[in-house]
């Protein structure tokens, strides 16, 4: 391991976490595929129920962020139920493939 990667290293007491604060959840996306990209989580799925906007939160076995929404290979401001997309995360959580996760406004 090199210098620079030990002195930036971040160990899991450094790593925030991620709390949600709303209560009800405002929508459910189903995980088709698991990927990476450019360093960046990225599910691919059905949007089962509600809405969902950038810097929403989605939960599962862990919790995490929606960076960025991709359909059809271009970039949304939203999705809707019934669309199939793919959301970008800002962190990485662990997902399944056929995972339902719950949808939460940040």
């Amino acid at each position: 391991m090199g210098l620079f990667r030990k002195l930036f290293k971040k160990s899991e007491r450094d790593i925030e976490k991620i709390e949600i604060v709303s209560r009800k959840p405002v929508g459910k996306f189903r995980v088709l595929q698991v990927f990476q990209i450019l360093g960046r989580q990225v599910l691919s799925g059905e949007v089962l129920e509600g809405i969902i906007y950038p810097g929403y939160k989605v939960k599962g076995k862990d919790v995490g962020v929606v960076m960025a929404i991709e359909k059809e290979h271009r970039r949304v401001d939203f999705t809707v139920s019934g669309d199939s997309v793919a959301l970008i995360l800002e962190n990485k959580m662990r997902v399944e493939k056929g995972e339902v996760l719950e949808v939460y406004q940040s």
